[in-house]
């Protein structure tokens, strides 16, 4: 069960950084299932497009989230 919780905390501490509309266009080409709904963004709701795309990709949150900020310009 601490995995879970350690998980869902890292999920909710996740923030988008930099432009997302170019991370947007990076995912689209890497994974051509994405729709535009799917990487749709609103500032601080970053763990429902998180979600989105774990379902579409059929991929665990975490690795959502670490595909995601491997396009990140820190």
């Amino acid at each position: 069960m601490e995995t879970k919780t350690k998980t869902k905390k890292s999920s909710m501490d996740f923030q988008i950084k930099g432009n997302w509309e170019n991370q947007a266009k990076d995912l689209k080409k890497k994974y051509p299932q994405l729709k535009d709904a799917d990487l749709k963004f609103e500032a601080g709701h970053e763990i429902e497009l998180v979600n989105r795309l774990s379902k579409s990709l059929n991929k665990k949150t975490d690795e959502v989230i670490n595909i995601i900020k491997k396009g990140q310009i820190e």
